[in-house]
């Protein structure tokens, strides 16, 4: 399996080593060459499979020779071993189409979990055989902080710096990062918003010279082992559901385009996914996208769900590249005038074939609010923030007949004040998180300046510029 760059002019890579780079050192995001594919009959002896052996088929498809199938196996066993539900990705009935898959059952109660307990086993796996050291920078929104750290702390041959934007995540995401206190664990609080703490490690990673010196490496979702990792739940929801003799619907509450990226890809497959549906709070840069084809920054607004506060959709890329025929040219121009305008346009044809299987929708905190009472009322469940978006987006494009599963992003008492509000329920953490809420934290203010974060990251793994 050779991985290419959306910017054409990375070297091709294969997956280990896609793994520990990230982010292509042109700035392009890496894809493969071609789409792995499986035949229906294929598909279909997937059904019933344990949630890690089905993991083992689906991400055998991308790593090639890189990987010995024994390792491959014994990694996804270990990586859902820590989940506790039986079924991994319980999918639970709503109404007579409408389900929801509940991706909130890994130790940090959030989707991320999924991706990221899978690729702190692979890094983990990867630097051991090479006899290496690397140093992780990420940006969060509240979730992949939690996962990643979970995932790599005590790990001698890992230092994570964990950018997160300061006072706009939730109390419980910033405790679930903070108070962690392993020695190779940094949370850096940056003034700023998520955008900027992905500017950042963007940043990091486009200065060859720093990324040289500290091996850098992401688990952000420009990493594509994430991504990988990411399409096993849409096949599972669907195999549940009677794929490949059945389409599904997926809507998901996106703001970085990773997770319903992770959606297209299985797609591109052969799973008979019927529609993507994405679910969108205020920050709505992507259903603006779908509804006029203008991608376009118009600031970021704090919101109830705050995973999803970003206007710039690194993903998006991938996909851009998928719909404008892999032209690397065209996508170098378009990120260079987003860079510089924050905007860019596409229409007619293009436009209409991005229609044919995405649809989006938008909630502000008022209808997010009103759908989380909605929600309980009708069906007794409580769903947080993210999730219940999903829901009304669901409601609005799912179309009779076929079945529409909704990702259930997070767990309610990550938000639980305004899960509370909304519907008068009160979440308690789960016993094993319970002490996140008063043990010691620690973090690291610092101001949205590169040159800051540079300096930091080079005084404490005491590694300086030639």
């Amino acid at each position: 399996m050779i991985y290419e760059s959306t910017r054409g002019a990375a070297a091709h890579l294969g997956f280990a080593d896609v793994t520990l780079k990230g982010l292509a050192e042109d700035g392009g995001l890496y894809l493969p060459r071609s789409w792995p594919t499986l035949e229906a009959d294929r598909i279909r002896a997937m059904r019933g499979l344990p949630y890690p052996e089905l993991a083992f088929r689906i991400l055998s498809c991308f790593t090639g020779n890189d990987i010995p199938g024994d390792t491959l196996a014994r990694l996804t066993r270990e990586a859902y071993a820590r989940f506790d539900h039986g079924a991994i990705a319980p999918l639970k009935q709503l109404d007579t189409s409408l389900y929801v898959m509940e991706l909130f059952h890994g130790p940090t109660l959030a989707f991320k979990d999924f991706a990221l307990q899978f690729l702190g086993h692979l890094f983990n796996h990867l630097l051991g055989e090479r006899g290496e050291t690397c140093t992780i920078v990420g940006a969060t929104s509240g979730d992949t902080g939690s996962a990643a750290i979970e995932a790599v702390r005590g790990l001698e041959a890992v230092r994570l710096y964990m950018l997160h934007p300061q006072g706009k995540v939730s109390e419980v995401q910033r405790r679930q990062m903070t108070s962690v206190l392993d020695e190779n664990i940094h949370n850096l609080a940056v003034d700023g918003t998520f955008d900027d703490c992905q500017n950042l490690v963007k940043a990091m990673f486009n200065d060859a010279g720093f990324r040289a010196r500290h091996n850098l490496s992401a688990v952000n979702s420009i990493n594509w082992a994430r991504i990988t990792a990411q399409v096993v739940y849409y096949f599972r929801a669907a195999l549940e559901l009677g794929a490949p003799d059945r389409p599904v619907n997926f809507s998901v509450p996106t703001g970085n385009f990773g997770n319903v990226l992770a959606g297209y890809v299985a797609s591109r497959m052969g799973l008979p996914i019927n529609r993507l549906i994405i679910g969108s709070n205020s920050n709505d840069i992507l259903t603006r996208f779908f509804e006029s084809g203008r991608m376009e920054q118009q600031g970021v607004s704090p919101t109830l769900s705050p995973s999803m506060d970003i206007q710039i959709s690194s993903n998006f890329e991938r996909y851009l590249y998928e719909l404008l025929d892999r032209d690397a040219g065209r996508i170098r121009g378009l990120m260079e005038e987003f860079a510089r305008n924050g905007r860019f346009q596409i229409a007619g044809d293009e436009l209409a074939r991005a229609r044919e299987l995405f649809a989006a929708h938008r909630l502000d905190d008022g209808a997010t609010s009103a759908e989380i009472g909605r929600v309980y009322r009708n069906s007794g469940e409580v769903m947080d923030p993210h999730s219940v978006i999903g829901v009304a987006a669901a409601r609005e494009h799912g179309e009779p007949g076929i079945p529409t599963v909704v990702l259930g992003t997070a767990h309610p008492a990550k938000f639980a004040d305004a899960v509370e509000t909304a519907c008068g329920v009160s979440v308690p953490l789960p016993p094993s998180l319970k002490h996140i809420m008063e043990g010691e934290e620690r973090l690291r203010p610092v101001t949205n300046s590169l040159d800051a974060v540079r300096r930091l990251i080079d005084r404490a793994t005491r590694r300086t510029p030639d």
